[in-house]
């Protein structure tokens, strides 16, 4: 057997031992790494919840029967940058401003440039009673739009569906809906499990 065979075998039948990098690269590579890690946790903790979606929990039995105090609720805040809501879609919003805690979710019920007015338990969008059920019982008070209400070109008029609590756009002190107030879409039921899923 040749010297050049026996070479050959040798080369093939042996293993490589690993390089092992300097101590100075390897740490850099761990501060990337870790660095990397926060960025997308940050993005996941500050970024998504604040542009994209969002948890958000029912307080109280304004939108009984189909939302009930303490459901959590998942929002979608994308599509609001680029569509308004529609009509009978559920809205989460802040009446005093984004900069405030406190927020509502109600149904979008009239759109801008709409004139609304409810006469008993029949709401009316530009002289023409519309269908919905959503209400849980009939409703018995009109508020502010006892008489015709015209939206402006980027407010919206909501109801609870319990609408004998349901503090609404009925009420001076919320009012028609500004378009910059709403967060976003409630989408989906995340909580409680055994109602886990889209609604109406």
């Amino acid at each position: 057997m040749s010297d050049n065979m026996r070479e050959n075998e040798l080369e093939e039948g042996s293993e490589q031992i690993p390089v092992k990098k300097p101590l100075a690269v390897r740490i850099r590579n761990a501060a990337l790494e870790l660095v990397f890690y926060i960025v997308i946790i940050a993005l996941c903790v500050v970024f998504v919840p604040k542009y994209i979606v969002q948890r958000t929990i029912v307080d109280g039995i304004s939108m009984n029967d189909t939302l009930e105090d303490r459901d959590n609720l998942l929002v979608e805040k994308v599509s609001i940058h680029f569509k308004d809501p529609e009509r009978f879609d559920v809205i989460v919003f802040y009446p005093y401003g984004k900069d405030h805690k406190d927020y509502y979710i109600k149904r979008v019920i009239g759109l801008p440039g709409e004139t609304v007015q409810i006469v008993g338990d029949t709401i009316y969008i530009n002289g023409e009673p519309i269908e919905e059920d959503y209400g849980k019982d009939p409703m018995t008070f009109s508020g502010i739009a006892a008489e015709p209400l015209t939206l402006g070109d980027d407010e919206f008029f909501v109801l609870g569906d319990n609408r004998t609590v349901s503090e609404d756009s009925r009420y001076e002190e919320i009012g028609p809906v500004n378009r910059d107030k709403i967060a976003g879409r409630a989408i989906l039921r995340m909580y409680p499990l055994s109602k886990f899923g889209t609604f109406d």
